[in-house]
């Protein structure tokens, strides 16, 4: 297959939509303008390549300082193996495509008339739509995580939460006695949501031993002896936090 397979019916297909289409125009492999229009409307332009490749998205950006109509176009998968990747990287690709203004063409090249391709998506300025409850969590797990305890490119590794601090807090004040009521605990610390962390359990460091009374398990103590320096830098990086709001009044 060639790129050149794809430009019959691409054509063909701006053709029905009542388009004048030429090829290899000042470095465009395809520049077509409606046959009711003039000169001065902006010419639509269509790049062509046989993956969706970062050189094509390139390429499309590079013709967006000719038009802000332009599309780019890739063979339609034709084997089992591509069909799968292509529907996995789909939802990514349109998004990014949608993102940069760019539209995306996907074209049959067993046929060379205008049923052959098929428009995934239109050209279009990019206006994202905000997501409050996501802008809340962002801000709220900035806010409450204590110091910066990871390392910004980490893969593969635990990421030190807020919950995971405020966890190792709880455990932390757990150890000073055999067991302690949730009242007890509520009072003695500053962690609002004490109750939660304990009755949830999702690390499995605590067990309720009677109504509103916890210990730490097993797996609670190997966590607690494990991160000992990592405690004591959450409670040194709280207490300096807590000392610069009072400062700041």
């Amino acid at each position: 297959m060639k790129e050149t397979d794809l430009y019959l019916p691409v054509k063909a297909y701006l053709e029905k939509l009542n388009y004048t289409v030429k090829s290899e125009i000042k470095g465009c492999d395809i520049v077509a303008i409606p046959n009711d229009s003039d000169l001065d409307v902006l010419p639509l332009i269509v790049e062509l390549k046989l993956s969706l490749s970062l050189e094509l998205i390139h390429q499309g950006i590079h013709r967006q300082k000719l038009s802000d109509r332009v599309y780019i176009a890739v063979p339609e998968a034709d084997t089992v193996i591509k069909k799968r990747n292509w529907r996995a990287k789909l939802k990514s690709n349109l998004k990014l495509c949608r993102m940069l203004g760019l539209g995306l063409i996907t074209v049959n090249t067993k046929s060379s008339s205008y049923e052959g391709v098929k428009v995934l998506l239109d050209p279009a300025p990019y206006a994202p739509r905000k997501n409050a409850k996501r802008q809340n969590d962002l801000k709220s797990e900035f806010t409450q995580r204590v110091g910066d305890p990871n390392t910004g490119g980490i893969n593969k590794q635990k990421i030190m939460t807020a919950y995971r601090q405020r966890a190792l807090l709880c455990a932390h004040c757990l150890s000073i006695e055999y067991s302690m009521s949730l009242k007890f605990l509520r009072s003695t610390s500053d962690i609002k949501d004490c109750a939660q962390i304990l009755q949830k359990n999702y690390y499995g460091w605590f067990e309720r031993v009677a109504r509103g009374e916890y210990r730490l398990t097993q797996v609670g103590l190997l966590a607690l002896n494990e991160k000992k320096l990592l405690i004591a830098q959450i409670i040194k990086e709280k207490d300096f936090e807590g000392n610069n709001e009072v400062d700041s009044r």
